[in-house]
């Protein structure tokens, strides 16, 4: 990918290894943006789904229940979630309407990227679920 905003992004992202706290606080971040968001917008549906299931994997990572997974992979993620929080990227989300375009291009494109691994971590959390 040759989005300067996303490499920035991904640089950042390597910072955040062992600092729990800076994970915690781009989680926060996240929520609050998710929450300014209309919610019947098709693609805040088709991206929230998506942000979801990445961010139960890395917090799964950081708190140790879950480490099969590539840094690579965390990596991409975070600086997936640090893109869509950041509101100054390759189409800043100031501008009405195409503002968070870019924002779910990337989250779907690492999604994508990342996808193998997403899904072996949902097979994992199936087996985490209690039986009742």
């Amino acid at each position: 990918m040759t989005n300067i905003f996303y490499q920035s992004a991904l640089r950042k992202a390597s910072g955040f290894f062992g600092r729990h706290g800076r994970i915690a606080m781009l989680l926060s971040q996240l929520a609050m943006k998710m929450g300014r968001m209309n919610r019947n917008d098709l693609s805040f549906t088709a991206a929230k789904s998506k942000l979801d299931v990445m961010v139960r994997l890395v917090k799964a990572y950081t708190t140790g229940q879950y480490k099969s997974i590539p840094w690579k992979t965390i990596a991409a993620i975070l600086a997936a979630i640090i893109y869509f929080v950041n509101p100054f990227d390759l189409i800043p989300d100031l501008a009405p309407v195409v503002g968070l375009t870019d924002d779910f291009s990337i989250l779907v494109w690492v999604y994508s990227s990342v996808q193998f691994e997403v899904d072996k971590f949902l097979a994992w959390e199936q087996t985490q679920l209690p039986i009742v």
